[in-house]
């Protein structure tokens, strides 16, 4: 298993927000960058004449599901999923097909053939984690250089052999757990938002970082919007239809309503939305990973809409506050569904966005921990068993369910007063057990549970 992050580690909001391209933050994402990254040292070495991948583990499994060859294609031929251009990737794809080969670090001209030189490892798991590929790349002269890559979750990358990079500096209030999060705001008296902020101007001044979370709100916003003018049958074969846009245009005839289902029906269709925008490979946030994507940006649009005094200020601070929640289960356990289950995606999505929810209402920095806390407890033990290894059935709707389970507890938090049994280490230490006592095939191998035991049409 690949080692949890050092609990000394500073994560940067950057390194958990990023924006890239769906259908899979482990799958799609990571290849791409690990993909992108090995051309770019081979390119260093010579000329490369010839490059060969083998996927492993979960990559292999449910790769071609989650659009790995895609993702590898493309980060061999120079892309990287921030910038790559979703309507244009289909043709380049079918370029490099038709060619049999692609432009290797977007700049040499080498032959490609995934029937030899993309190979899915079926059944095959590499030491360190259950995401890997390898990378061969051949010169001219003969010689070869290789190098395998981790794809660890949320789209973050690891080559082997290579510890992850560490800060070289001392953040105003590091933090490895829930309970030095709360000693902190007791000594200090700041807020677990505040926290991050004072944290993050390690990195970088504070209007940057606001300009970043603002655009990090931006991609959420335009993300929902997109999903909902998408129309027709999500890629795949599953014949799943996208169902965000009739949903809407439902909503919107309904017109004003007092019925309470109607907060809850906006809500699921702001992350139904996402999510299929993401399972057509649209441009997504990470929010911890693609696959559940769509939980934060509903309960941020919730806020915004059906609150009583929705600000600028306050999103920032839902996102800010859900960070923090989000690094503690980076470091402490895994966001990765391969190595979690569902749990370490959908179920961190919630949790993350209970307490930034709760935050930007106004909650103590114990009713933001205890939000947290309930966001995940109902959520361990939930398995990864796309059918077909395509991010659809359950995903899309997983998210809708996330979103609305943690509008829930931020409202239970907060009718509280923070005072509860169990802490939110302990629930983060529950589900990293409960991900290591997990079956393999119940953690995004496509090998168990709704994957076998639903008809594929």
């Amino acid at each position: 298993m690949i080692e949890r992050i050092d609990v000394g580690q500073a994560i940067s909001l950057t390194e958990l927000f990023t924006i890239g391209i769906g259908p899979s933050s482990s799958h799609t994402v990571g290849p791409m960058r690990a993909a992108r990254d090995f051309a770019e040292r081979a390119l260093a070495g010579g000329e490369v004449e010839r490059v060969r991948c083998d996927l492993y583990g979960s990559l292999a499994l449910t790769g071609h599901g989650h659009a790995t060859d895609l993702a590898v294609l493309l980060g061999l031929a120079g892309e990287a999923p921030e910038t790559v251009d979703p309507d244009g990737i289909s043709d380049a794809i079918a370029a490099i097909r038709a060619d049999k080969s692609l432009a290797f670090g977007g700049r040499l001209a080498i032959p490609f053939d995934e029937a030899t030189d993309l190979l899915f490892h079926k059944g095959r798991f590499l030491d360190g984690h259950a995401n890997a590929v390898r990378f061969t790349a051949r010169y001219v002269d003969g010689q070869e250089t290789e190098a395998v890559y981790f794809s660890i979750g949320g789209g973050a990358i690891l080559r082997e052999g290579e510890p992850p990079l560490r800060v070289n500096f001392t953040l105003a209030h590091p933090f490895s757990s829930g309970e030095e999060l709360l000693r902190i705001g007791d000594k200090t008296g700041l807020t677990i938002g505040q926290i991050v902020d004072a944290n993050e101007l390690s990195w970088r001044p504070a209007a940057e970082t606001d300009a970043f979370l603002d655009a990090v709100r931006g991609a959420m916003v335009d993300c929902i919007d997109r999903g909902l003018r998408g129309e027709g049958m999500l890629p795949g074969g599953l014949n799943v239809r996208r169902r965000a846009r009739d949903l809407h245009g439902r909503l919107l005839a309904r017109g004003p309503r007092s019925d309470p289902s109607a907060v809850f029906e906006w809500v699921s269709l702001w992350a139904l939305a996402v999510n299929e925008e993401n399972a057509a490979g649209g441009r997504v946030v990470t929010a911890p990973t693609n696959g559940a994507a769509g939980v934060l940006p509903a309960v941020l649009k919730y806020y915004e809409v059906f609150t009583a005094a929705p600000t600028r200020a306050g999103s920032r601070l839902l996102l800010t506050t859900a960070a923090a929640i989000g690094f503690l289960y980076k470091k402490r356990a895994s966001i990765s569904a391969a190595e979690m289950g569902c749990q370490g995606e959908v179920g961190v999505a919630c949790s993350m966005a209970a307490a930034g929810l709760a935050a930007a209402l106004g909650a103590t920095n114990a009713q933001i921990e205890n939000a947290a806390e309930i966001g995940m407890e109902h959520n361990l033990g939930l398995t990864c068993d796309p059918i077909g290894g395509l991010v659809q059935i359950p995903c899309i709707e997983r998210n809708t369910m996330g979103a609305i389970k943690a509008i829930n507890a931020a409202y239970l938090a907060l009718h509280g007063d923070g005072r509860h049994i169990v802490s939110l280490d302990a629930v983060i230490e529950t589900m990293r057990q409960t991900g290591e006592d997990m079956r393999s095939q119940y953690k995004e191998t496509s090998l168990g549970g709704l994957a076998v035991n639903v008809v594929e049409c």
